[in-house]
């Protein structure tokens, strides 16, 4: 199987954990403790795997200077295009409660928190890609990270879209598309970097690590502690535990 349609595999994998936990929030009543601990988790999750499969690897790579500017290019572009898309409605996205504005509150909103969610699941499935150009298969604890997570936000922002009114159409079509569009990415993340020096997917993987923690750390930990407050930090820890000995294992 050629890399890239392997990559692309692995990036609807990740999509689909979206669509799915956007299924479970449309049609199960789920506790929102859990949702939020459940997210917490993730969040702790993602923070392991970009600390140890991502970041490592990449200064190891490419060395510190090219790994810190990239980290940092990553996490301002995402600020930015994130401010931008806030404005248009979209800064609660990941929000269960009656926090994402409705169509006649906010004109434009939906396709603000549809682009929103693109901007948040796309990073992920570039580093999937370069995981199997890397490695030549996809990083297990990457995978491990990016799956955990999606499920609660994919449930998370279906449930806020929900009450803020959105039709099923419109939230199942966001997030089939968003699967698709995280395939795609995967898929062109080892496509387009198959060739390329070690030093340049080193700087590509930094900007993607730090969009990452940016988002983890302005939509997933704030919906996290909305339920779960002081247990957040624990619950987030375990998360980083959990993943941290699936990469010392595997």
């Amino acid at each position: 199987m050629a890399v890239w349609w392997q990559a692309g595999l692995w990036g609807l994998v990740a999509g689909a954990a979206l669509l799915l936990g956007a299924s479970a929030g449309w049609w199960l009543r789920v506790p929102p403790a859990v949702v939020a601990g459940v997210m917490a988790f993730g969040a702790g999750v993602l923070v392991s795997a970009l600390a140890f499969d991502l970041v490592d690897e990449a200064e190891h790579s490419g060395g510190l200077v090219p790994t810190v500017l990239g980290f940092l290019l990553g996490a301002v572009a995402y600020v930015g295009v994130n401010a931008v898309l806030a404005r248009r409605g979209a800064r609660h996205r990941k929000r269960s409660t009656g926090y994402q504005p409705s169509e006649e509150e906010s004109a434009g909103s939906g396709l603000a928190i549809a682009f929103g969610s693109l901007l948040d699941g796309v990073p992920e499935s570039v580093v999937l890609g370069l995981s199997v150009v890397e490695g030549g298969t996809v990083g297990l604890a990457v995978l491990a990270a990016v799956v955990v997570s999606n499920i609660p936000e994919g449930l998370s922002s279906a449930v806020g879209m929900k009450r803020a009114g959105r039709s099923a159409a419109y939230v199942f079509g966001v997030w089939a598309g968003i699967a698709l569009a995280c395939a795609v990415s995967a898929a062109l993340g080892s496509l387009l970097l198959v060739d390329t020096s070690a030093a340049t997917v080193a700087v590509i993987t930094a900007v993607a690590a730090g969009a990452i923690l940016t988002m983890v750390a302005d939509t997933m930990i704030p919906e996290a502690f909305q339920r779960t407050h002081i247990l957040t930090g624990l619950i987030t820890s375990l998360g980083f535990l959990a993943t941290f000995t699936l990469q010392r294992w595997g």
